[in-house]
């Protein structure tokens, strides 16, 4: 999405319940100052959907590159809907920025189709700091708001097309 004009926390529509829904979080310690705010976001949202605090799990990793791994973590160890990744990626002076965005990016789309659970792309790939801080609750909103809507979405429908299909009992929560 661009955000060149968008404000990140500015949505189109209400978001559904999450009153029932379970999240984990995975935040990249680098760039602590832009994750946190990341998070911030992330965790406003959820609560204005109704989750619960007990349905939020948070869990720190050192670097953006280690994201994939830490929804993994989720993933394979807790009972959690969906996963909500935060980073942010500064372009440096070295193609470091190009490897690290790449491995991200690659890592969280192959976990959401091997462990078929939403995980919610919450990383800023950004020139400098200042587009980091427009992004992370500044002039474009933030970024976590917008993560954190994203997993919503995408547990509701999960559920929706779990309850529809005849092959599957129906899932334990209301689909409304």
């Amino acid at each position: 999405m661009a955000t060149r004009h968008h404000n990140l926390s500015q949505l189109d529509a209400p978001l559904p319940s999450a009153a029932d829904m379970r999240f984990g979080i995975v935040v990249a310690e680098w760039n602590r100052e832009i994750t946190e705010a990341l998070l911030e976001g992330a965790v406003r949202t959820l609560r204005a959907a109704g989750c619960p605090d007990v349905n939020i799990q948070i869990k720190f990793v050192p670097g953006t590159f280690e994201l994939a791994l830490g929804a993994q973590f989720f993933a394979e160890y807790t009972d959690v809907d969906a996963v909500i990744a935060l980073g942010c990626v500064i372009q440096g002076d070295t193609r470091h920025f190009d490897y690290v965005c790449q491995g991200v990016t690659q890592g969280i789309t192959q976990l959401q189709l091997q462990w078929n659970m939403p995980i919610a792309f919450g990383v800023l790939t950004v020139d400098n700091q200042q587009q980091a801080l427009d992004r992370a609750g500044g002039a474009l909103g933030n970024k976590g708001d917008e993560a954190a809507a994203a997993a919503i979405q995408m547990v509701k429908l999960q559920i929706e097309m779990d309850a529809a299909s005849p092959n599957r009992e129906p899932d334990r929560r209301n689909v409304n």
